[in-house]
């Protein structure tokens, strides 16, 4: 469920834009009524409608998430604020300068951010975000726990590249797909190849591993 909540605004991003791009005078119709205030220019074409509707959508439904946690007094993760924050600039940019290009480079500024802070934290605080998150589920001698948290360095920093090159290579609808589907998938095999090692390594903590 969490995984679902905290990819909330991303499947909203995805529905209105296939929506949109199905519509895309319906979609221009409401941008033009609802934020064209926040556009320079004041004007959008029909062809701008889907990426402008799908990022206002996600930067409400980003706050909507913060706001049902706060009213229900849960805390807040701090990388929840930060992703507020990023498509906050990056989509109000895409809004007001009716451009594409700052949405796109959202998802790699948010995974290059994800990878500082676990870099910043085990290298300068000493201390790991990974093993706060995983060690009442694993146990792990410190070594492999620098080893897992940099994987996920390693990860978060080759998503951000690949997500440069898929939005500035294909059509802004693959680009669509992929920061979804493709995202996600990635995730999944990185997540469950990484959970096969370590269980390899608890059933045989003594054994070489490469």
């Amino acid at each position: 469920m969490k995984f679902l909540f905290d990819l909330f605004p991303v499947i909203l991003f995805f529905g209105i834009f296939k929506w949109s791009e199905g519509n895309p005078e319906a979609a221009q119709a409401l941008v033009s009524n609802y934020l064209s205030g926040f556009v320079s220019g004041g004007v959008v074409t029909a062809a701008q409608a889907p990426v402008l509707l799908a990022t206002a959508v996600a930067i409400v439904a980003t706050v909507a998430q913060i706001g049902y946690l706060l009213l229900r007094r849960k805390k807040v993760d701090a990388m929840l604020w930060v992703s507020l924050l990023i498509i906050t600039v990056f989509g109000g940019a895409t809004i007001y300068f009716h451009n594409e290009t700052f949405i796109k480079w959202k998802p790699t500024v948010l995974y290059w951010a994800f990878a500082a802070a676990l870099v910043v934290s085990q290298l300068l605080l000493k201390k790991n975000l990974v093993r706060t998150m995983m060690e009442k589920q694993l146990a792990l001698p410190e070594p492999i726990w620098a080893r897992v948290g940099l994987a996920w360095v390693a990860f978060f920093a080759f998503m951000g590249c690949l997500n440069l090159y898929i939005a500035f290579n294909y059509p802004t609808a693959t680009w669509v797909n992929f920061k979804l589907f493709g995202g996600m998938g990635l995730m999944f095999v990185f997540v469950i190849g990484q959970s096969i090692l370590l269980s390899k390594y608890i059933k045989d903590p003594d054994e070489p591993k490469t």
